[in-house]
């Protein structure tokens, strides 16, 4: 009888390896042979679940996108407004081992999207996630169409992706406990917004 394979779970466990392989050694190095023989499959096992490096790195890129989310969704339940802005963005900031090997692999991947409209869509869904989640946020902390709420949101996430680069290319300033001050630096700047209504 053959052997039944659940390929949800062997897409996952390819997915698994490829992003830790990215965040130690980089995108450059990877390649799908040496990726198979890190996973414990033979030569030419990836193909039927990723029948090429670009779909095989879009998936990587959503993996790590949908676990911090998944992290995202645990630590600001039951917090709203501020609150739940600070919770977010220390679930994106390289504040640890995790968060900086995400960050690594975020930064491998922004720079194929340069070139690829395909990996460039991949990131814009994440982004549009994001300013969703910030939206309802907002709105909680400054109310309906305050003026600034974009620029606000807008700020935020174009901080939270510099410090994932910063983190990776400039780590001796950007530490966490300069990325946790530098946080803390627009918070206070979005409750000075709210309370100057």
């Amino acid at each position: 009888m053959p052997k039944i394979v659940d390929h949800d779970q062997r897409r996952r466990e390819i997915v698994e390896v490829t992003w830790r392989f990215i965040a130690r050694e980089g995108i450059e190095k990877l390649n799908l042979r040496d990726l198979a023989a890190a996973a414990g499959y033979s030569n030419g096992a990836l193909k039927p679940y990723f029948p090429t490096r670009d779909s095989l790195l879009a998936a990587t890129f959503n993996y790590v996108a949908e676990s911090t989310e998944k992290r995202v969704a645990r630590t600001t339940s039951g917090l709203s407004a501020l609150e739940a802005i600070a919770a977010f963005a220390r679930e994106v900031l390289p504040l640890d081992e995790l968060r900086c090997d995400e960050a690594r692999v975020a930064v491998h991947f922004w720079h194929l999207a340069l070139g690829d409209p395909h990996l460039a869509a991949v990131n814009a869904g994440t982004m549009d996630r994001w300013r969703s989640l910030l939206d309802f946020w907002l709105e909680q902390l400054l109310g309906t169409g305050h003026p600034k709420a974009n620029a606000a949101r807008d700020s935020l996430i174009n901080f939270l992706m510099g410090a994932q680069a910063g983190s990776v290319l400039d780590n001796a300033i950007n530490t966490p406990s300069s990325l946790e001050g530098q946080l803390e630096y627009r918070l206070e700047t979005l409750q000075y917004i709210a309370t100057a209504r």
